[in-house]
């Protein structure tokens, strides 16, 4: 998806490179996962010192003395932190720019101390892991998923995480909600693929659809005169052009099946009312298809 809409639509005569493009996104966006993860790990480092060293002021104020220490006991930081899979592998793709880059992360750090959410968290007197988990989750969605600095930083460090940081972004959230205190090690750490055919579906959807996106685009085109042009531009626009190549090039996918995905694709990652255009333009389509007798499903009880 993210590969798609990075092309706008193009198509180009060396298809090779563009599938190396693509495993090469993939990967890199599976960095940019790990480096939001040990930014986390040093925030969480970085509430641990902060108040070590409230602790140890010879002259303390009333706020060190009565000192909260919700933040650097919070069990979800905790988790993330003490994980070995997950910092082996942070390690061993030196992906922990926070040692160089630490005013990142004393830039996050104050930003959260200063947030009602902070104030909020720290005074709440009952403390669990759902409470703990809310309070990441919540820093994670206003503080740093949001800031222009660490947008403009990872910019900086990799140009194509520039259209990567919002899926990202989401999936860090989707990964933290599910996460429990019995989760294994490898609930922060998940693959890339289910396996070696699902990566083989992919590099197939990529390619199908690179080759025929004009072709695809024209079709979408004829049954949106009534939207807003900018939508297509969008990722709309790409998760239709998956959509349609589903329908027309792989005969073993229900249509049913494919439409649910793509309204799941762009709830999460697209703008509110992505869903409803989406499905509105897949419905009328299908119709058309089944109504004309083309690009009909390959299988018993398919549709």
């Amino acid at each position: 998806m993210q590969s798609m809409y990075a092309f706008k639509g193009t198509e180009s005569d060396d298809l090779i490179k563009e599938q190396k493009f693509l495993l090469h996104s993939l990967d890199s966006m599976y960095d940019l996962y790990l480096a939001l993860l040990a930014l986390l790990t040093e925030i969480h480092k970085k509430s641990k010192d902060h108040n070590h060293k409230l602790q140890n002021k010879l002259v303390k104020s009333e706020a060190d003395k009565n000192l909260s220490l919700k933040f650097q006991e919070n069990q979800l930081l905790h988790i993330i932190s003490s994980n070995t899979m997950l910092q082996e592998a942070i390690s061993n793709r030196k992906l922990n720019y926070w040692d160089l880059d630490f005013e990142y992360v004393d830039i996050m750090f104050k930003a959260i101390l200063k947030s009602d959410l902070y104030t909020d968290y720290t005074n709440e007197v009952e403390t669990n892991f759902k409470k703990d988990k809310q309070f990441i989750i919540a820093i994670f969605t206003e503080i740093i998923a949001p800031n222009n600095k660490l947008y403009d930083y990872f910019e900086d460090k990799k140009l194509t995480w520039v259209d990567d940081i919002p899926v990202v972004n989401t999936a860090i959230l989707k990964v933290l909600r599910k996460l429990k205190l019995t989760s294994p090690e490898t609930a922060l750490l998940p693959d890339l693929y289910k396996d070696e055919d699902d990566k083989e579906f992919a590099i197939e959807l990529f390619k199908k659809t690179f080759l025929n996106s004009s072709k695809f685009g024209e079709e979408i085109g004829k049954k949106t005169t009534n939207w807003d042009s900018e939508r297509l531009a969008s990722l709309d626009g790409v998760l239709l052009k998956m959509a349609l190549c589903e329908f027309q090039k792989f005969p073993s996918i229900p249509y049913k099946v494919t439409i649910n995905e793509y309204l799941e694709v762009a709830k999460e990652y697209s703008t509110p009312k992505s869903s409803l255009f989406i499905n509105g333009i897949l419905d009328k389509i299908v119709k058309e298809y089944q109504a004309e007798s083309i690009h009909l499903k390959a299988g018993r009880g398919l549709m």
